[in-house]
This record gives C-alpha cells, structure tokens and sequence, in this order.
C-alpha cells in the first residue's frame, strides 16, 4: 500500500490485488476500512480476496505486463506498465553454515531468547532473520538488547512484539502499537474503546489534513492501555506517545490527567482517550 499510495501520488493509475478480505490486514478492521475509502477516493482500484493466477510479460511499454486474476471466482486479464509483488519476507538464511553448527531454525527463521542469544552458545540472531515484525526500528533495538548482553552489561530488559509500533508510509499515514479490538475481544478482556476524528482537531484542520481518526482500546476493568491505532497526518510520529505509555504501563488515568499542548494533533490522542470513557470535550 505505501508503494501504491506512492505511485498514485506521481500520477500513475494503480490497481491494487489483494489476497486478504481486506487492505492491511494487520491493522484494526475500522483503520483499513477508512484506509481504503482514502485510497479509492485518490483514484486507486482495489480488489480483495483476489487471487492473482498468472502473469506474463512483452514487449509493449505499455503493456509490459499481463496478469490474470480472479476476482469474485470470476477470471479476469489485467494489463499493465510495471506489476510490483508483495509476497512477504523470507529470511537469508541459507549458506551460512547455520545448519552445520547446529542453530535452531523454526519456518525459515532463526529461533533465538529474548536477548537474541540463540540455542547454540555465542551466536546471536537479530533482524528480520529472526521473524515478525520486519521492521528496521525492531531489528536496531533487538541490536541494542544483543550487544548488552553480548557485554555482560544486560539490566534484563527485553522486547514484546505487541510494544513495537507499526507504521505504513503512505497517505494518509497509518501507525498503530498494541492489540487491535478484535485481538482484544477473541484474548477475553472487556473493553472500553475510544475514537477521536481529525476532523474534530483544531491543528489538523488548520492543516488542510483532517481526515481520519485516532482510536484507543482500554482494559475496562484495569485501565491498561491495550492498543492504539491512527489513520490521518502526521501519525508516524504521533504513535510514540502511546508506545511510551505502553512501555510505562501507563493506565487511563495517567493518560486523561495529562496536559497536551495546544494546538497540536496530540490533542487528538488524548481526546480519545477521554472518549473511551464518555469524557471527551471537544466533539
């Protein structure tokens, strides 16, 4: 979707084939949804639970590419100048002598602890080769981790998956920490969810950006801040505030009692952490 949103942003006519139900998958359903309202109002194509069945290529710019797909379980032919695949990552794993010495592989991936020690002594493992998430702010801090230890200089402090924000540079941005509110449901907890519209902020509108939203899952019996997850401008830096807040074990009460300055689009965070629990002001 960053490429897509990319290409459309120079002009290109971009189709996009998804495999999914829908766009970003990953994301809370409510984000991909305005995601995707957002992307078909620029002008790009979507089409979901497709299944891209063959391609072929020629000679013709302008139909260097022809790929067949079904959509809806009716086949259909595409043609097109480029075809971009998006297929997932598969770690670098091969000849490197991992196999002789004897390193733990699970699915193409290097098995390692917390401190990126895997299991045989000495040898440590971090980045994508040690799986999901596949970010480059994942694999610098698992660095950081590895190296202390390597050190003996290690305060024990290691990485949870679900405090690693994600981000998606596209337009609008999208970024997101934490469980999403189905993840939240089907892991058992009673919720209290929050959401704030850009719309509603005065800095966004200011802007000329206002469209989007800030979303916020709470922990109703604890308080715990479970997820957060943005559509809008400029949430690539905003979601560092929530990451914090995770990492703090910040509850909503922290959260609301903070001052945000004004005006700013962090207004945004907390106003929805105040609509999570019917104390929102400003909409």
């Amino acid at each position: 979707m960053e490429f897509a949103s990319f290409y459309a942003d120079m002009g290109v006519m971009v189709t996009v084939v998804e495999a999914a139900d829908r766009i970003l998958p990953v994301e809370d359903h409510e984000i991909s949804a305005m995601a995707e309202k957002a992307f078909i109002a620029r002008g790009i194509t979507i089409h979901k639970a497709a299944k891209l069945e063959h391609v072929s290529t020629s000679k013709s710019a302008a139909s260097g590419v022809k790929a067949s797909v079904t959509i809806a379980g009716k086949k259909t032919d595409m043609t097109a100048e480029r075809l971009i695949l998006a297929v997932g990552i598969m770690a670098n794993v091969e000849d490197l002598g991992l196999e002789e010495v004897g390193v733990k592989l699970d699915r193409g991936h290097v098995v390692t602890d917390g401190f990126g020690q895997t299991n045989i002594n000495g040898i440590y493992a971090i980045g994508d080769m040690t799986g999901a998430p596949w970010l480059a702010h994942k694999a610098s801090h698992e660095g950081v981790i590895a190296a202390e230890h390597i050190a003996g200089k290690s305060d024990g402090h290691t990485m949870k998956a679900t405090d690693i924000p994600g981000c998606t540079y596209c337009r609008p941005q999208i970024a997101s920490v934490g469980l999403t509110e189905q993840a939240a449901l089907d892991a058992g907890y009673e919720l209290k969810v929050g959401r704030f519209p850009f719309r509603g902020n005065g800095k966004a509108i200011a802007l000329g950006d206002d469209d989007g939203m800030i979303k916020t899952i709470f922990d109703a019996k604890t308080g715990e801040l479970l997820g957060a997850h943005m559509i809008g401008p400029e949430v690539t830096e905003l979601i560092q505030g929530y990451v914090i807040a995770r990492q703090c074990e910040a509850t909503e009460a922290e959260l609301m009692q903070a001052v945000f300055p004004h005006p700013t689009l962090s207004e945004a965070m907390h106003e929805s952490v105040l609509d999570a629990f019917d104390q929102v002001i400003h909409f």
